[in-house]
């Protein structure tokens, strides 16, 4: 038995087009004004947006070695119910994804236990030491999408431009995080107003950009695809704007909080608005948004990162770095960002679907006839309170606990299975 998708809302050159959607199998059959045929499952999604289900390049599923944080199943969970259906996992797991047998382990894993297609990213270094790059043919071969040393940055120039040599031979982005240890080590949030008034140390601005002018020189250097992981500073997005424009292989990503939350923002000392890199002063919040409207950043990524309470708790300086982000993503871009008219709807949903997808060569993101059916069903009606307690995630590690959206899941399709539902699906306003 197929799925009818009735009376949804897709979007058709921006604008909200009233469609009905049926699927048979895994793929989307058809799409009209009406359908109207027999023995299939029909969903009334009236006044709900349909979109292609969201991609979320940068994803902490923290298994192996983490599972107090995250396992596979519990973080894929949390994906569909944030309406993602594509994650890629990030390789600063232990052991580091940096061996074909880690990749197949973490394959098998997610086939066996997830719910949404996950793609391993493996690391640029062995155990991510930055001393000696990955056999990175054999972690292609294995299932790689990218490579990345993601939670460190990779210190030695020469190791970096071997690693893009080496990347760029087999066709595999380049996905960095941006840190000179020289100039973050000991920093718990950015240098700026709030770690002046707390006495706390900072991490300067130029601890990330500084790393990404290096790269993107590197990166024009050996032709490799560069992607700068969550872009933070107004310096990085200048240089990633211009490396553009002299036509450089060179993209980039940022997260919800960071466009949506700056130094200033910070309550108090709550390990909960701790994450790396931190956030930063209001200039750089706006040059993000600047910078996503004018395409310098090319797509939104969560940075899902859990952590236990226990370890959340242990104070500013102490705890981990990081929050969870996938079930809130949209939510908050679409209440904070396209309600009050800073994006468009379409601009949104595509540097989450169509964008992503093109980026890294992935054959999702659509909903046409004929694609795979991947799909998000989303209430921009129903206004709900972020409540961490109802979380899939293990982590309830949030800064937004309590703030009100519209924009949440009530549906999620994965290769033409439903894998989450919500109990208010198609009941109107969520209570």
């Amino acid at each position: 038995m197929g799925i009818l998708l009735q009376n949804g809302l897709v979007l058709i050159n921006g604008e909200k087009v009233k469609r009905d959607i049926l699927i048979e199998g895994k793929t989307i059959a058809k799409i009209a004004e009406k359908i109207e045929e027999e023995g299939h499952q029909p969903i009334d999604v009236t006044d709900q947006l349909v979109v292609p289900g969201f991609i979320d390049m940068h994803v902490h599923l923290r298994e192996p070695g983490f599972e107090a944080k995250e396992t596979i199943a519990t973080g894929t969970a949390a994906a569909a119910r944030g309406g993602f259906t594509t994650v890629a996992c990030m390789p600063n797991t232990r052991p580091v994804i940096d061996t074909p047998e880690t990749v197949s382990r973490i394959l098998s894993k997610a086939q066996e236990e997830g719910c949404v297609r996950v793609l391993p990213m493996g690391a640029i270094t062995v155990r991510e030491l930055g001393e000696e790059l990955t056999d990175m043919q054999a972690l292609k071969e294995a299932g790689i999408v990218a490579v990345s040393d993601d939670g460190v940055g990779v210190q030695s120039s020469r190791m970096m431009k071997e690693a893009m040599l080496r990347a760029a031979s087999l066709d595999l982005p380049v996905v960095a995080h941006c840190e000179d240890d020289s100039l973050a080590e000991g920093g718990c949030v950015h240098e700026g107003i709030f770690s002046e008034k707390h006495g706390l140390k900072g991490i300067p601005s130029e601890a990330e950009s500084i790393q990404v002018g290096r790269d993107i020189l590197l990166a024009e250097a050996t032709g490799a695809h560069y992607h700068v992981c969550h872009i933070s500073t107004a310096e990085s997005v200048r240089l990633v704007r211009e490396a553009k424009q002299r036509g450089a292989r060179v993209s980039a990503e940022v997260c919800p909080h960071h466009l949506l939350l700056c130094d200033e923002d910070i309550p108090g000392a709550d390990p909960n608005y701790k994450m790396n890199p931190p956030l930063r002063s209001r200039r750089d919040r706006e040059a993000l948004i600047e910078g996503l409207k004018d395409g310098s950043i090319d797509i939104i990524v969560t940075d899902h990162a859990p952590h236990t309470a226990e370890e959340k708790a242990r104070g500013m300086q102490l705890a981990p770095f990081g929050i969870v982000g996938l079930e809130t993503a949209f939510p908050l871009l679409y209440t904070k960002l396209v309600e009050t008219g800073a994006f468009t709807l379409q601009e949104i949903v595509d540097r989450m679907t169509r964008i992503p997808a093109e980026l890294f060569h992935l054959p999702w993101g659509r909903i046409e006839e004929g694609a795979d059916a991947d799909i998000a069903v989303l209430d921009l009606a129903g206004e709900q309170a972020v409540n961490p307690e109802q979380f899939l995630s293990k982590g309830k590690n949030t800064p937004f606990a309590g703030w009100k959206l519209k924009g949440w899941t009530t549906l999620t399709i994965c290769d033409g299975s439903i894998i989450w539902q919500s109990e208010q699906q198609g009941k109107g306003d969520i209570e």
